[in-house]
């Protein structure tokens, strides 16, 4: 899939779950809400970060094209480390080590356990990170005609702004996680949940995505999961654009308002 594809599945996935969790009796607050849908969608665009020409490797100037640059690397190291005699030989790591679901839990995880343990200041880290890609992939045209340093502007303006709505009592810096210590546990959710929507949607492509990793499947560790081939699509083609996307949208707002306790 491509970028805008990717962060409205994400955004559209957080909204969906607070839907579920609206109904299971335990609501998100409307800033958990919101912030968890932008996170998802920038989260959503995070796995290419092995793709030295996808959309987040323009996200933050020359910073971004050296991680993704050292991530590529990293990917294609533990792909030739780990493969298995029916994977075939590749040049690059794209679609490997950050397109698979212990990538997800291990980059979730760990942001959790940065927002707890370094504050406000962390809090606000990743909501910045964050906010700027899911500019980049859900407002992809005026930001591809806008200069980078708009885009980090209204990226931390909006961090800025989340984060000190999230601080006030009650709405949503202890959702879910309520124990001590635990204040903003559940910013890793959305990060994980991101990155495993990206990956489904990169399986549903004709290359499959090899989101199980490290799961030996017959003779590959890297078997590209994804449906029978006649029902997969090209990335950016009409069935993208055309179908999902617009699935993605009304999905979305549906979910958002069941969330939102509207529907």
């Amino acid at each position: 899939m491509m970028g805008p594809a990717h962060s409205l599945s994400g955004a559209a996935a957080w909204l969906g779950l607070g839907a579920v969790t609206a109904a299971a009796g335990q609501p998100m607050p409307w800033p958990v809400v919101v912030c968890g849908a932008l996170i998802c969608a920038g989260a959503a665009l995070a796995p290419d970060l092995d793709h030295k020409s996808a959309t987040i490797s323009r996200a933050f100037g020359p910073l971004s094209r050296m991680v993704c640059e050292v991530v590529d690397n990293l990917s294609h190291a533990v792909y030739k480390a780990t493969k298995m005699r029916g994977d075939s030989n590749r040049s690059g790591g794209h679609r490997t080590l950050t397109h698979t679901w212990v990538w997800a839990v291990l980059v979730g995880g760990g942001m959790s356990l940065l927002a707890m343990q370094g504050g406000r200041w962390a809090v606000l880290g990743i909501l910045f990170v964050h906010m700027v890609l899911a500019i980049e992939g859900l407002l992809w045209r005026a930001a591809r005609v806008s200069s980078d340093v708009l885009v980090w502007l209204l990226g931390a303006a909006s961090a800025w702004i989340l984060a000190g709505v999230l601080d006030q009592p009650g709405n949503g810096a202890n959702w879910l996680f309520d124990g001590p210590g635990q204040q903003y546990l559940w910013l890793g959710l959305p990060i994980v949940l991101g990155a495993l929507v990206h990956d489904i949607g990169d399986a549903l492509t004709v290359s499959g995505c090899p989101i199980l990793w490290p799961i030996p499947i017959g003779r590959k560790r890297w078997y590209p999961v994804g449906p029978p081939k006649a029902m997969r699509f090209k990335a950016g083609s009409w069935v993208e654009l055309k179908v999902l996307m617009p699935a993605f949208m009304l999905v979305g707002g549906l979910s958002g308002l069941g969330a939102l306790d509207y529907l």
